[in-house]
């Protein structure tokens, strides 16, 4: 059997395959059909036969937290009850669900997003610490917003804890792990930052609030299989301060695993939202779409402001270039020091790039583990062109996504549009794929 298909063991769960929909911005919110909205955007990857879906960041708060426009909240119990008819349909398929639990902190709508600060006044950022001195420029000239609540130690516990009542009505509705969102600048990231974080209490320790926070999510949830996302801030820009290496990523894993979690996905990224997490082309399209022109005015707050964002935007292009497997030697680094397993995401495109990722295969279809980066490996943006691709994926040695890393996906996000491919060439094929019967899982 090829490796792609072999089961994986994730803290006593079984996973069907090695192939996993990693987390993307659903855009579901909280209104009477966002679970619906859940189901019809999750549901293809199972049904195509995707070993685990991972719902994308979903906020612990009631208030403030959220990095973008509609993304869902999971502190009302009643709510996250319904999300039980998300978990079934996954079930029926066969596969395995995680949700991912996040807070924004410094990264949220409330420093960031012109519209949501007129519109909620009374809404502060949580931070780890003051903001530091590159964002307090920004604020200064006008870009971001800050009015910061830096946590007192005690207000620490109560997030962990407000991670752990999440997971526990999350364990309730069926889900099968847990997936913090340790990375990509969120509050768990900032915590982990010598970017974020200048406390001199127990959580100045960069590891210190990811053990706090498992211990929250098992005191309620009892052995819930616990995954999370570990930051390197490899591509942060030289001069900014101090950052994350990839050798700190590597002993930041090893706590992790020593503390409890089940499987960790090493990503490599800045201090900054910006295209480190996503690299590819620079989205002209979709800065230039008339649509969304009234939505990016009340991100940014102007038009001559959304334009001087397209333009960074531009400029980061051809700096956080398209890369094959961007992750695969950080993986590979933490998959050589840590028991637990390694999930790999991050500009992955084809079927023989997966298979080199998992390990090279002895003369008994053992996976050489010296030579493998992960033990699992995700996809996220080829799943807006391609709901159903794990079925090809799976069928096909040498599938190749659709997806041209164009970006165009991604930009309308920040004006509160759905994430979905937008790209005429890429629809073509993904239509033509259809047609044939591409998506349809054989038995």
């Amino acid at each position: 059997m090829p490796h792609l298909t072999d089961s994986l063991d994730v803290g006593g769960v079984t996973l069907p395959n090695r192939l996993y929909r990693a987390p993307l911005l659903e855009h579901a919110g909280n209104g009477p059909d966002a679970v619906d909205t859940l189901i019809a955007d999750l549901e293809p990857a199972a049904a195509a036969g995707a070993g685990l879906v991972c719902q994308g960041a979903t906020i612990v708060r009631g208030e403030g937290g959220c990095a973008a426009p509609g993304m869902t909240r999971v502190h009302d119990p009643e709510f996250v009850a319904d999300l039980s008819r998300l978990t079934d349909a996954i079930h029926d398929h066969g596969g395995r669900i995680a949700i991912q639990l996040e807070h924004g902190g410094l990264r949220s709508m409330e420093t960031w997003h012109a519209g949501y600060r007129d519109r909620n006044p009374d809404v502060r950022q949580l931070a780890v610490s003051d903001p530091p001195r590159p964002l307090r420029l920004l604020d200064r000239l006008g870009f971001l917003a800050y009015d910061a609540h830096v946590l007192s130690t005690a207000e620490c516990h109560e997030l962990a804890a407000d991670f752990g009542r999440a997971a526990a009505a999350a364990v309730d509705a069926g889900y099968d792990l847990i997936h913090v969102a340790g990375a990509n600048m969120g509050i768990v990231h900032q915590f982990a930052s010598p970017f974020y974080n200048r406390r001199d209490d127990e959580f100045g320790d960069p590891a210190r609030f990811f053990e706090v926070l498992l211990a929250a999510i098992r005191d309620r949830t009892g052995d819930i299989p616990v995954m999370t996302k570990v930051p390197a801030e490899t591509e942060a820009p030289p001069g900014i301060g101090a950052a994350l290496s990839a050798a700190d990523c590597v002993r930041l894993c090893q706590r992790l695993e020593a503390a409890g979690y089940d499987a960790l996905v090493p990503v490599n990224g800045s201090v900054f939202w910006d295209m480190s997490i996503i690299r590819g082309a620079f989205p002209g399209r979709s800065w230039r779409d008339e649509r969304f022109r009234e939505g990016y005015v009340d991100a940014f707050g102007s038009r001559p402001r959304a334009a001087l964002v397209a333009a960074a935007n531009w400029a980061e292009s051809l700096v956080y270039t398209r890369e094959t497997a961007w992750n695969a030697d950080l993986c590979q680094r933490v998959r050589n020091r840590v028991d637990v397993p390694v999930f790999c995401e991050g500009g992955i495109r084809d079927r023989p790039t997966i298979e080199g990722l998992l390990g090279e295969e002895d003369d008994h279809g053992r996976a050489v583990a010296t030579d493998a980066a992960a033990d699992a490996v995700g996809m996220a943006r080829p799943f807006y062109a391609e709901p159903g691709l794990p079925a090809r994926l799976l069928a096909e040695a040498d599938a190749r996504v659709v997806c041209e890393d164009c970006n165009n996906c991604v930009v309308p996000q920040a004006a509160g549009e759905s994430g979905v491919c937008r790209t005429p060439s890429v629809l073509e094929r993904a239509g033509e794929l259809r047609k044939a019967g591409a998506y349809e899982r054989g038995e």
